[in-house]
């Protein structure tokens, strides 16, 4: 059996049945309906052409959705299923639509009990359009036969005559992977489809698809466990953190020591940042004091380093970091 469908044979279903079909609870439409659909995993119900008018469509797993009466079938197919197509008209062009199909004479007039790969034909007009499927069953592929088409003038191009209407359901809480067709409303609150590539919740309120975007970290802040260097008087201090940027700002005075000029400026320490809020790599920091600026060096170690320093303004001579002048430091860099 190549087309086995569970839940449906009126004498039982085989144990391979039962563990091919995608048995389990899977995306709703509603409080009983099921989004049928293809489940994901490699290529499922891939399309190839197998000859002038055929198509062979490969192995996959699905549900089916029937009425709202039926509920939906899980159907495996294990092996590839070809499918061939009615020559094309004399005129115009129609669009055929190759589907996965369930029979269940308990719902319908068919005295069946089956599921299958099948063709339903569209109507050859000048703008041809996919035909309407019958009930229980699932689009796979819409194929555009043009007119005239058959085996002994060169059949279909399947190259151009193929386009992809498989879509994907997942199990209830899963995201529902990209495929045709993005125009469907969610089912409930919290519900994640990928959306092209970008992730999206649905919002039971206003019933609308919102791309998601994860919580923010709460803000975290210090003012204290910084270490000053001899030499500056600490005035204030803040860093803030969130999502992994770190923001400090600091603001120091000299005490005494001897002024800070360009050129020859030594390496000078200012201050050590407390454990916790320093960079993974060394950062440079800038620095002014209302007459200069410079830079400061930020290591992993948390040390706070003047190492250039240029200007002073117009009327200086000295380019110097005077003391009693304010230095501000400030700084950003992620964790």
């Amino acid at each position: 059996m190549t087309v086995r469908p569970a839940w449906l044979l009126p004498l039982g279903q085989t144990r391979e049945d039962t563990r091919l079909a995608p048995v389990g609870t899977w995306s709703p439409e509603n409080e009983i309906r099921t989004r049928d659909g293809v489940i994901p995993g490699g290529n499922p119900f891939a399309a190839t052409g197998a000859g002038a008018m055929s198509l062979q469509v490969g192995i996959g797993r699905a549900a089916v959705q029937g009425t709202t009466a039926q509920g939906a079938y899980p159907v495996a197919v294990d092996a590839p299923e070809t499918v061939t197509f009615t020559d094309g008209s004399a005129q115009f062009a129609r669009i055929d639509s190759v589907i996965l199909r369930v029979y269940d004479g308990l719902f319908d007039q068919s005295d069946n009990a089956l599921a299958r790969i099948e063709i339903v034909q569209g109507e050859a007009t000048a703008t041809p359009t996919a035909p309407t499927l019958p009930a229980c069953s699932l689009r796979l592929w819409d194929v555009t036969v043009p007119a005239g088409a058959s085996a002994g003038v060169g059949g279909i191009n399947w190259t151009s005559a193929l386009a992809d209407r498989r879509r994907f359901t997942a199990a209830v809480g899963g995201i529902l992977p990209q495929g045709w067709g993005l125009s469907f409303d969610g089912a409930y609150e919290g519900q994640f489809r990928d959306a092209d590539g970008t992730l999206e919740r649905w919002n039971a309120t206003t019933d609308v698809w919102e791309t998601y975007r994860p919580p923010e970290r709460a803000v975290e802040t210090t003012s204290g466990g910084l270490t000053t260097a001899s030499g500056w008087s600490l005035s204030s201090f803040n860093a803030r953190r969130r999502n992994g940027v770190v923001q400090i700002l600091g603001t120091w005075s000299r005490t005494g020591a001897t002024l800070l000029a360009n050129p020859n400026l030594a390496d000078t320490l200012v201050a050590t940042l407390p454990t916790g809020w320093r960079p993974v790599l060394l950062v440079e920091a800038t620095a002014a004091n209302g007459y200069g600026v410079g830079a400061c060096a930020v290591g992993a170690d948390g040390l706070m380093t003047i190492r250039s320093w240029a200007g002073g303004g117009p009327t200086r001579t000295d380019n110097a970091l005077e003391k009693d002048t304010n230095l501000r430091i400030s700084a950003t860099f992620v964790q």
